[in-house]
């Protein structure tokens, strides 16, 4: 049975994010713009961090299998030097390691092996920070968005309230719009926090598994440097 126009009123029958944003309490919409404005700089960040993640690996990649492959280590090192390339400076750290030890004589192969290995270790260590600075806004908004949509949400429902009171009113077509627009903020949140959530972790374990990959990198050439250290 079709209902008469006159009984629909004209109602829309289907929710408008655009309606519900422009209806909010002053509060709110500076609530949902703010979170708003959070999922892009993440959305930015998501993009930007995976397409440099993703550089920095496959860079990292062709250097170490030209190097491992050349008979002279320094030579390579100069050809990526003006590149990113965490791989080249970290073996760069190593190589000028070796050459402040042994630049006035070898008097202690252990501490210079030692030195090394340390010099390389804190580069990783400086790479890896670097690659995840960024991820630390992920994470704020991950953890945050959800509770700040949540406050929208609790504000938007108290002038709900309010508004209950004012008109003296209870109808549920009193306090419907209102209470929508606050769930909205709290939707909001929860749409700026998930992807936020899941691509902190996904990059976090990325990150860890490189700085292992490059740990790996130079253990293997802190082994060849010591075995040229033993011939000195």
């Amino acid at each position: 049975m079709t209902l008469p126009a006159a009984a629909t009123g004209g109602a829309s029958t289907r929710l408008d994010p655009l309606e519900l944003f422009l209806d909010a309490d002053i509060v709110v919409q500076a609530v949902m713009l703010g979170l708003i404005l959070a999922s892009i700089w993440s959305w930015m960040i998501i993009v930007s961090f995976g397409l440099r993640l993703n550089g920095a690996k496959r860079r990292s990649a062709k250097f170490e299998s030209d190097f491992w492959q050349a008979d002279d280590f320094e030579s390579v090192m100069g050809l990526y030097r003006k590149k990113d390339v965490p791989s080249v400076r970290i073996a760069g750290s190593a190589m000028n390691e070796w050459k402040r030890s042994t630049a006035k004589g070898l008097k202690d192969r252990e501490a210079a092996s030692g030195r090394i290995a340390n010099a390389m270790a804190g580069q990783i260590a400086q790479e890896a920070d670097e690659l995840a600075a960024r991820l630390n806004f992920l994470a704020t908004v991950g953890s945050v968005a959800p509770f700040v949509g949540l406050f929208g949400t609790v504000w938007g429902i108290m002038n709900s309230f309010f508004q209950i009171g004012a008109q003296e009113s209870s109808s549920l077509a009193v306090v419907a719009p209102g209470i929508s627009e606050a769930l909205f903020a709290t939707a909001i949140g929860l749409f700026a926090a998930i992807p936020a959530v899941i691509a902190y972790n996904r990059f976090s374990n990325g990150v860890n598994m490189f700085e292992a990959k490059l740990q790996r990198f130079a253990d293997k050439f802190h082994a060849n440097l010591s075995r040229e250290l033993e011939r000195l």
